[in-house]
């Protein structure tokens, strides 16, 4: 099966996550289909906008964990985020394109990184904003520690990453983690949203990323780095151990 749909229509390119069956949880083919589409995307002349959404249900549930448990003690996982979510966290802000998340569902973990680092949210209803490393004694990585501040601020980002519960769509809304709630027909809302940017002057778009990359994320590569050397020393602790079998095993964390 396909793990990423991909569709251009009027100037507007969507990137669809599809693994539905596990709420569209990242694994290395779907991330690397998803950096070589926006590699696609950047150079096609055609693709004006991005959407990036998710199949089903919902957003994405983050990394596979599945995936980092069939390689336990083989994987490091500064180097896992070094050849995946870093340089795609970085090409979402550096391609000179607006890119819309439209968040369907569930947007957890290293999912909702990939959301934060578009330029716009759009979200359903139902849809859910999740930090979720702490779940499994994990840092936040995926450039959430940086732009969940950024955009909720400091005291609600570890709120919320603390206590790993969800953020539902309308108080996301109301501070500030997503532009609009559509309340029906998501797929339609933010196709139209959209084509009328496409519309638009894409290349001063792409110019003004760049100047808002600079004024509010300047050291997003230096807290990347850093949230890679944190998330290794954390993956080799006892509580992750506890955390992922108890996420495997559907049982509340024993991380005393």
């Amino acid at each position: 099966m396909t793990t990423l749909l991909s569709t251009l229509q009027a100037g507007v390119r969507t990137l669809t996550f599809n693994r539905p069956e596990r709420a569209n949880a990242l694994d290395f083919d779907l991330i690397q289909s998803l950096r070589r589409a926006l590699d696609e995307a950047e150079r096609d002349p055609e693709t004006r906008v991005l959407v990036l959404t998710g199949a089903g249900t919902a957003f994405g549930a983050g990394q596979d964990i599945t995936e980092m448990r069939a390689g336990a003690g083989k994987v490091s996982y500064r180097q896992h985020l070094q050849q995946t979510y870093n340089p795609l966290v970085l090409k979402i802000r550096q391609i000179e394109k607006p890119v819309i998340a439209a968040v369907n569902g569930m947007c957890a973990g290293a999912s909702l990184g990939i959301a934060l680092a578009c330029d716009l949210r759009v979200a359903a209803a139902e849809a859910k904003f999740v930090v979720g490393f702490g779940g499994i004694g994990l840092v936040p990585d995926s450039g959430v520690s940086l732009f969940l501040p950024a955009l909720i601020g400091l005291g609600r980002a570890a709120e919320f990453y603390f206590s790993n519960q969800p953020i539902d769509a309308q108080t996301a809304l109301q501070w500030g983690l997503v532009n609009r709630v559509i309340p029906s027909d998501l797929t339609g809302a933010a196709q139209n949203i959209a084509a009328m940017l496409a519309l638009g002057p894409v290349g001063a778009y792409g110019k003004t990323k760049l100047a808002f990359n600079k004024a509010m994320y300047p050291h997003l590569e230096e807290v990347l780095a850093m949230e890679a050397d944190l998330q290794e020393d954390a993956g080799k602790t006892k509580e992750h151990q506890e955390g992922v079998n108890a996420f495997l095993e559907k049982r509340i964390p024993n991380f005393r």
